[in-house]
């Protein structure tokens, strides 16, 4: 049976190279974790949650969370964390799931509805900023149709690494966010700094 409300993904595969390596949602911004942010901003906008990411899980077990690896060898990317999200969503008997990044804590608080709202019928929404017909897309940030997790795959099987080329191939429609830099994410020492400031002005 499938579950009344949106299921959410956490996508925290990425190996932070930026940062000098580890996990970036583990480093601390206003005495949380960027993590910690990131699960308060999403919590209140779906019914369950999990984190994708690989290694030793136990270093997630403050968050009390399922932990997802990547259902594929080599750490191809997000993109794979992607295919994590959907094959959970598909042992819950969800049609959709929703992706977000560990690094970005201070995404709308409207998300999943936008999203759900632009996916239509088919499910299938990426957020974008700028236009309609030339957005700027942020890939990792979407809602994905559970039933094609087995094209996914074989797509990541045979190399395929880019989040919005997949996406657009297959259907995704442009979920249109306004306001300055809605998806920041936090990549390097200097945008931690950012991130920090912007708390302590209050601008989340």
């Amino acid at each position: 049976m499938q579950r009344a409300g949106p299921i959410g993904v956490i996508l925290a595969g990425g190996q932070s190279r930026r940062m000098g390596g580890g996990d970036k949602g583990l480093l601390s911004l206003d005495g949380h974790s960027i993590l910690h942010h990131v699960i308060a901003r999403l919590s209140p906008q779906v019914q369950r949650m999990a984190i994708n990411a690989n290694g030793d899980a136990t270093r997630f077990a403050p968050f009390n969370l399922p932990v997802l690896p990547d259902p594929v060898p080599g750490l191809p990317g997000p993109l794979a964390g992607v295919l994590a999200a959907m094959d959970w969503a598909a042992g819950l008997g969800a049609a959709t799931v929703i992706t977000v990044a560990a690094d970005t804590p201070f995404f709308p608080t409207d998300l999943v509805t936008r999203l759900q709202a632009a996916g239509g019928s088919a499910g299938f929404s990426l957020a974008a900023t700028g236009k309609d017909t030339a957005p700027d897309w942020h890939p990792v940030f979407g809602l994905w149709p559970v039933a094609l997790r087995h094209i996914l795959r074989q797509d990541l099987l045979a190399g395929q690494r880019k989040v919005n080329t997949w996406a657009v191939q297959n259907g995704a429609r442009p979920a249109l966010f306004a306001g300055t830099n809605p998806f920041f994410n936090i990549n390097t020492p200097e945008d931690l700094a950012i991130a920090r400031a912007r708390i302590a002005r209050h601008e989340v």
